[in-house]
């Protein structure tokens, strides 16, 4: 069983590490870097894969929240090393790539993952976000897709997320013109599951996680799997409904759903 107390660190030469903790069968990963806003690095991305990874394969592990130390979420990636490879493609394809390892393992995790987002989640920061499964947001809080103000295009899965979670002209004024987006903005677009009060993210999404930790975690990985890759021809997506549901019915999970139901009392899943 992994070592949860034991803080996934990118490197000793670099003061941002992944903090990780335990809150009851909830797996905290924070991102923490405060004197540069959380910032993001390719060592951060294999930090937060890595324990993807790890809290996939532990059964006591219900769900995962994703968060950032001192009022912000993540400032994004560090731009002024992204200057230093300028001109260097290769490294700089090599650092998207770490990126995508991690939005790739946030989205494939059975487990349910959610954002809890104060202040800044800017840039890759504001992917990161969007990639999660539900999204908490402060009302306070502030997404922003900067890229187009220097001549950027996204990388983390925006756009991807956004195409899917809003009309295109929406999505593409938020990516062409960069406008900052507020907690209350997202909720009213549909992003934020959550809106909460300034310092209640956290609180909120682990709240969140409880009630998502009381559901069969078999039937849980099933419609993530279901909802994040639908079927293009409603035939086949019925026929990927119709075996989850089987296989579902015939887990033990599934068998204690119906006893509980049948004896009007609460299940217990495991």
């Amino acid at each position: 069983m992994p070592d949860w107390t034991r803080p996934l660190e990118p490197s000793p030469a670099m003061p941002a590490e992944l903090l990780i903790s335990r809150q009851g069968s909830t797996l905290v990963l924070t991102l923490s870097d405060p004197a540069a806003r959380n910032a993001l690095s390719p060592e951060i991305y294999a930090a937060g894969t890595e324990a993807i990874g790890l809290a996939e394969g532990d059964p006591q592990v219900r769900a995962i929240v994703l968060t950032g130390a001192a009022g912000h979420f993540s400032g994004g990636g560090n731009l002024g090393q992204l200057q230093a490879v300028r001109g260097q493609p290769q490294q700089q394809g090599e650092r998207v790539d770490a990126l995508h390892r991690w939005i790739e393992a946030l989205r494939a995790c059975p487990k349910p993952v959610i954002a809890a987002v104060e202040g800044a989640a800017a840039g890759a920061g504001c992917s990161l976000a969007l990639a999660c499964d539900l999204l908490v947001a402060s009302r306070e809080a502030k997404f922003t897709l900067a890229y187009g103000r220097i001549g950027f295009s996204p990388d983390g899965g925006a756009s991807w997320h956004l195409a899917a979670g809003l009309p295109r002209q929406q999505a593409l004024e938020w990516l062409w013109l960069a406008k900052t987006r507020t907690g209350e903005d997202l909720q009213r677009s549909g992003l934020v599951n959550r809106l909460c009060a300034p310092g209640e993210a956290l609180a909120t999404a682990l709240a969140l996680a409880d009630e998502l930790a009381a559901m069969a975690p078999n039937a849980l990985a099933s419609v993530k799997e279901l909802v994040a890759q639908p079927s293009p021809a409603l035939a086949d997506h019925l026929d990927r409904e119709r075996d989850a549901f089987v296989a579902n019915v015939n887990h033990d999970n599934g068998a204690e759903g119906l006893a509980a139901w049948h004896e009007k009392r609460r299940a217990t899943f495991r």
